[in-house]
């Protein structure tokens, strides 16, 4: 049976009124179970973790890429030849001033030790025999027993025994000084390279043999180079006081480490524009190697009333980075900023937030401008 069209027209107002009947019971049931509380449309109040904006005094830093360098390098070589006995530091090896590196053998620079002391007593034996005939000599002529010639004579062979005990003095000493030859010791703290010779090589002092590289690790220096319109703020700050630095290892999350600016070079380079600069940083732990890339941050002042945001809290869109806050009304205003340093894990922000602002820090993602919002209890 076939209907006709004014009975199906009436047909599908009674379907639409239905339909509205069921939507309007499913917007009351979500507004009931929300408690009532709910934006416009009956949309939820989402929970959300928020900070308050504050103002800080913050450090203003100036930031360049380094380069770690050693403060002391030298190639240890011998002052001596002579066939290596023994390696007693190890390659790679952390070292102290003074500690054994290598041993030559000894064993002919003792001798010549032993030989320069044998002679000393020789001539000290006959510089008393001297002596003692100079003494009786005197004590004859007196009497005339013994010629002015005779006298004269023992006095000149006991200034020449004088002279010869001198010279073998002088001879000990520089016997002595070559056997301590034989020991390499370290010049200065530092780590050792890998060995250039082996147990039972000839170390040849003439021909320059090169036994190991030693550097000096702590302190260390970076190597930065600032711009000439930095150099004129480096130059004020450092008027009154040593600039601290800071070193940074990696990420923002990596090592850090501190030291101050301690040399600024004489001249700009007119290809780069910029000085050499080089900071001297602590490095107890010997963590920083040379020809490393670090990050280093000069400190030039403090920044008093600097209003810091989370760095969480910062979105980014087509129109520039952004913060949500949380409105009088409970809803969501996105405020466009103008950002700064970052410190920590907050950033400055110029413009844009004003103190006491509630920035919205989670849930970016699921809240926009005009969206009702609950803030979580600030612990």
């Amino acid at each position: 049976m076939q209907m006709s069209r004014k009975t199906m027209g009436w047909a599908a107002v009674g379907v639409a009124a239905l339909g509205l009947v069921v939507f309007a019971a499913k917007d009351h049931g979500s507004n009931a179970a929300n408690g009532g509380h709910g934006g416009p449309g009956g949309m939820p109040a989402m929970e959300v973790g928020i900070a308050t904006v504050a103002k800080h005094t913050v450090p203003v830093f100036i930031d360049y890429v380094g380069t770690t360098e050693a403060m002391r390098i030298v190639t240890l070589q011998a002052k001596v030849s002579g066939h290596l006995l023994e390696q007693v530091a190890k390659d790679g090896a952390d070292v102290n001033e003074g500690d054994m590196l290598y041993r030559i053998d000894p064993r002919d620079y003792q001798a010549a030790v032993d030989q320069s002391v044998a002679a000393l007593r020789r001539d000290a034996a006959a510089r008393n025999y001297n002596q003692s005939r100079q003494t009786r000599n005197a004590a004859l002529a007196k009497d005339g027993w013994v010629a002015k010639d005779a006298l004269e004579q023992t006095a000149s062979s006991l200034q020449q025994s004088d002279a010869v005990l001198a010279a073998d003095e002088a001879a000990i000493r520089t016997a002595r000084l070559r056997l301590s030859y034989t020991d390499i010791k370290a010049p200065f703290p530092g780590r050792l390279s890998r060995s250039l010779v082996h147990e039972g090589s000839f170390i040849n002092a003439e021909a320059g043999t090169q036994l190991n590289t030693l550097v000096q690790l702590d302190p260390i220096k970076v190597t930065f180079s600032p711009s000439e319109r930095d150099l004129i703020a480096i130059n004020q700050a450092r008027a009154n006081r040593d600039l601290p630095v800071e070193v940074l290892l990696g990420d923002a999350n990596g090592a850090k480490f501190t030291g101050t600016v301690s040399f600024v070079d004489n001249a700009i380079d007119r290809k780069t524009g910029t000085i050499a600069a080089q900071a001297t940083i602590a490095n107890a732990q010997r963590t920083l190697l040379p020809g490393q890339y670090v990050k280093i941050r000069v400190l030039l002042a403090e920044r008093p009333d600097a209003l810091l945001v989370p760095k969480v809290a910062i979105g980014s869109g087509q129109m520039g980075k952004f913060v949500f806050v949380v409105g009088a009304d409970g809803h969501v205003e996105q405020k466009f900023v103008t950002l700064g340093a970052e410190i920590g894990d907050a950033v400055v922000v110029e413009k844009g937030v004003a103190e006491g602002d509630a920035v919205i820090t989670d849930n970016l993602q699921k809240i926009g401008p005009g969206a009702p919002v609950k803030p979580r209890a600030q612990s």
